[in-house]
């Protein structure tokens, strides 16, 4: 038996040098502080031996501490950190080398343009049915063609951007599936053809001209046909389609290519379109059918057929008694089919129709009733009353009772100068038109002799103020009020006809 003694003088624990000791693998401290490490970047901070706490990985930083951004990191990647770069150097007056533009810029952008169209049309025409495999390539087509904006202040280039075939392709894009693309393609055929460009005349027809031969018109109307106005993206393409006709129809030439019936025909549809309001595309197709029918007499011969003078006369009825808003879109609108009007009623087949559609009727109502419209009603009388063609129209104008409001329009005070302008013209047109010893001429010089020749004495007095700012300035004619005078004094017998006449 084991005595007590013998108990305590054995070990407790099994010998140092026995196999059953329990082994503890040595733990890698290092490889433990990287394996709980957060941010590779950030520097091992130094431990503070005198500190009584566990091992482990350095907790973060206070965040008012945080010198690197949030979580360890600048916040930035790779790209973002090179633009700050250029523009600290560019703030710093470092020299930064621009990149020439010229021609061989031209050909390597148009390279990478045609590239972009080919790999975006390949991926369509593979993956038509899955547009996730195109969009991509979609995307990258519309930033080259947005980039194509920096040509219009290198008008210079003009002619090797055509001569190269990128203004043919930028064309073609106006049929693209994505009106998105083809939005953006007119919207820089736009600015390219824009009049606040300084391109010399050659440079705009070269561009112009390969334009054209890429079937540019009709294209265009194809595309105004898919957009619809209702989308605010679509309703900014209608714009930019306006504003390419707009600058086509600048040049005569140009114009008289353009206006075929098709465009003609929309642009009579587009201003004709009930709108609550009168929106900024009626308004702009009104514009540019104004310009056209203006740029060139071949214009005028198309539109009258298609009935244009009927229709603008109806557009312009409501405005018989009712005036649009001062300086608004409206009124604008309402100018711009004076004006076409205006043009239309020029020549021979013109008349014709002003005169079957009641144009005069309608402008002596507005002659009566209207403010704004008064003067440019008298506009159109004059110019319609303008050539030999307008006798039938001189004669419509007394039979339709036209000789009251005209003179009584005569004789008011402070009248505008083109007020008195396009009354004069009538006054000259009904003299000349009106055959001799008819009852149309005879009504007309009772009018001037009337009330102790009043209206003849106003006339008189015009003729002595129209003389004297004669004598200041070349853009002053007195001419057209000394021969009304002479006219009527030679059949009225009156001393005065001959008296008045220039020195």
């Amino acid at each position: 038996m084991t005595s007590i003694d013998d108990l305590f003088k054995k070990p407790f624990l099994p010998s140092t040098n026995g196999s059953t000791k329990r082994k503890f693998e040595d733990q890698d401290a290092e490889a433990a502080y990287k394996s709980a490490k957060l941010d590779p970047t950030v520097d091992d901070a130094p431990e503070d031996e005198d500190e009584d706490m566990e091992a482990g990985p350095e907790l973060p930083p206070e965040e008012d501490e945080d010198e690197e951004g949030r979580f360890f990191g600048s916040g930035t990647n790779q790209h973002t950190t090179a633009a700050l770069d250029f523009v600290a150097r560019a703030d710093d007056g470092a020299d930064i080398k621009a990149e020439k533009i010229d021609a061989a810029w031209v050909r390597r952008l148009g390279l990478s343009f045609e590239r972009k169209i080919n790999k975006n049309s390949e991926l369509r025409a593979k993956y038509e049915t899955d547009p996730s495999k195109f969009v991509a390539s979609e995307a990258d087509l519309d930033a080259e063609i947005k980039s194509l904006s920096i040509l219009s202040e290198h008008p210079e280039l003009y002619k090797e951007f055509a001569k190269i075939g990128c203004s043919a392709s930028l064309v073609s894009l106006l049929s693209h599936e994505n009106t998105d693309i083809a939005i953006d393609a007119i919207e820089i055929i736009s600015e390219l053809l824009d009049d606040d460009v300084e391109a010399e005349q050659e440079q705009w027809d070269a561009l112009v001209e390969a334009m054209l031969e890429a079937d540019l018109i009709d294209l265009l109307l194809a595309n105004l046909d898919r957009l619809d106005e209702s989308v605010e993206a679509d309703r900014s393409g209608v714009y930019h389609s306006l504003s390419v006709l707009e600058a086509l129809s600048s040049n005569p030439t140009t114009a008289a290519t353009i206006a075929q019936d098709p465009i003609l025909k929309y642009l009579l549809n587009r201003i004709s379109a009930t709108e609550k309001s009168v929106s900024q595309n009626k308004q702009y197709a009104a514009e540019v059918l104004q310009v056209l029918s203006q740029a060139s007499p071949a214009v005028r011969d198309r539109l009258i057929p298609l009935d244009a003078v009927d229709k603008i006369l109806q557009l312009l009825a409501a405005y018989r008694k009712r005036d649009p808003e001062r300086d608004s879109t409206e009124e604008e609108y309402a100018e711009d089919l004076f004006d076409t009007l205006t043009c239309l009623s020029q020549p021979s087949a013109g008349k014709s129709a002003f005169l079957l559609a009641e144009g005069v009727e309608l402008m002596l109502l507005m002659l009566k009733e209207a403010k704004f419209s008064k003067t440019r009603a008298l506009k159109v009388l004059d110019h319609a009353l303008s050539g030999a063609s307008g006798q039938p129209v001189a004669e419509k104008f007394v039979d339709a009772a036209g000789l009251k409001p005209l003179f009584s329009t005569f004789m008011k005070k402070n009248l505008e100068a083109a007020t008195i302008e396009h009354i004069l013209g009538i006054f000259s047109a009904l003299l000349r038109l009106l055959p001799g010893e008819s009852a149309h001429r005879i009504r007309l010089l009772a009018k001037f002799v009337e009330k102790e020749y009043e209206k003849l004495d106003k006339l008189v007095k015009l003729r002595h103020e129209y003389a004297t700012k004669a004598r200041n300035t070349e853009d002053i004619d007195a001419g057209a009020a000394t021969s009304i005078i002479v006219v009527i004094g030679m059949k009225c017998g009156l001393e005065c006809g001959l008296g008045c006449m220039p020195a």
